[in-house]
């Protein structure tokens, strides 16, 4: 429990994990006849050279990736003296490692494998020092040498380097990839480490600014309770609850409910069951607001189930699925732009309640085939 709180709310002087690990460092085995490029935890071969330590591990690994498919190189300590998979994917240049004249003779030239291999090796000490300008001329003036001796296929090779890592360090690139989930690189000094807890804050702050303007008042959103139904026909009917806090899910305050009352499919009088029975739990914090999945009659159905409480006055919306748009509970339609921040919030709480109460729903169906 410890741990799971260090990691979220990150405070300021738990600085370490229970695993005591370092940072990780990329590690290049420079003195070697064939270098590698590996992961450390700490600098200990003075003969190596290292890079970082770089605080996103996952990051690093996705940077390294992405270097590979550029300039392929090896990846563990001890190469097995045999071609590797890696080598059929073109990840991999598997050097000469045997010993026999034989081998040698027919399927390497060790001199001119090792020159190659070592070029390679010093475009990629370039990148990680972030010389890629260097790299790209480099590169430009081996593709011209080739194109001069008429080895075009080479040379095309070598021009599909250069656009490789004209796209990964492009502008366009790193804006595409800073969307998605985590940085492109975890050295990049505009990444802001606090982006997760800022992009939330955002996203509840937008919901709540557009509830207000259209007549839903809202104080607070710091609790917010979706409600799903699942069902085959009316069969293995069931209900999810699904609570979000501060815009993180919170999965062990979720509810599962198999639908008592109903055997026919009807949506929303399954929403108006798992609404009541939801508010009879008064142990359970009210939420600041409620969500269900659907349209007006999803809505319509809340609030009716709502009335036979009259101390709770909850606001109440929906998100139609397809045209996604969010129904208020005088049944006003908000069209928000596909790049709200509060549409995103939205969707994505819906799509948990949907994966929870289908979850559920598959559950009892193949208990009911079983038997």
């Amino acid at each position: 429990m410890e741990i799971k709180y260090i990691k979220k709310y990150k405070p300021k002087y738990n600085i370490r994990f229970i695993d005591g690990k370092n940072y990780p460092l990329i590690r290049i085995t420079t003195k070697d006849d064939y270098p590698k490029v590996l992961i450390a935890r700490r600098p200990e071969d003075k003969r190596s050279k290292y890079f970082g330590p770089f605080p996103n591990a996952n990051a690093m690994r996705l940077v390294l990736r992405t270097i590979r498919k550029i300039f392929p190189y090896q990846s563990v300590p001890n190469h097995a003296k045999k071609i590797c998979l890696y080598y059929h994917l073109g990840l991999c240049p598997c050097p000469p490692v045997f010993s026999s004249k034989r081998r040698l003779a027919s399927a390497w030239d060790s001199d001119e494998f090792k020159k190659d291999y070592g070029t390679t090796i010093r475009h990629i000490t370039d990148f990680l020092n972030g010389s890629t300008r260097k790299i790209i001329r480099d590169l430009t003036n081996e593709r011209d040498c080739l194109s001069k001796n008429e080895n075009f296929e080479k040379a095309n090779l070598v021009q599909n380097k250069i656009n490789a890592i004209n796209l990964i360090t492009g502008p366009f690139y790193k804006t595409e990839f800073s969307s998605k989930r985590r940085p492109a690189s975890g050295w990049d000094y505009e990444v802001n480490p606090n982006f997760k807890e800022d992009l939330r804050k955002k996203e509840i702050s937008d919901l709540k600014e557009i509830l207000n303007k259209n007549n839903v008042k809202v104080s607070t959103l710091e609790r917010i309770e979706c409600y799903d139904v699942s069902n085959i026909s009316g069969t293995n009917a069931t209900g999810s609850l699904v609570v979000f806090t501060n815009g993180e899910k919170e999965g062990s305050l979720y509810r599962k409910f198999k639908i008592r009352t109903i055997g026919t499919p009807n949506d929303f009088a399954m929403i108006a069951e798992v609404l009541q029975r939801r508010m009879k739990h008064k142990e359970w914090r009210y939420p600041d607001l409620i969500i269900v999945d659907g349209g007006k009659g999803q809505v319509s159905a809340a609030l009716k189930a709502m009335r036979q409480f009259n101390n709770l006055a909850i606001p109440v919306i929906a998100l139609a699925k397809r045209e996604e748009i969010v129904i208020t509970s005088d049944f006003r339609e908000i069209s928000l732009p596909k790049d709200s921040e509060a549409l995103k919030l939205i969707m994505r709480i819906r799509d948990e309640a949907h994966r929870f109460a289908i979850t559920y729903h598959k559950k009892l169906r193949s208990k009911t085939f079983l038997n």
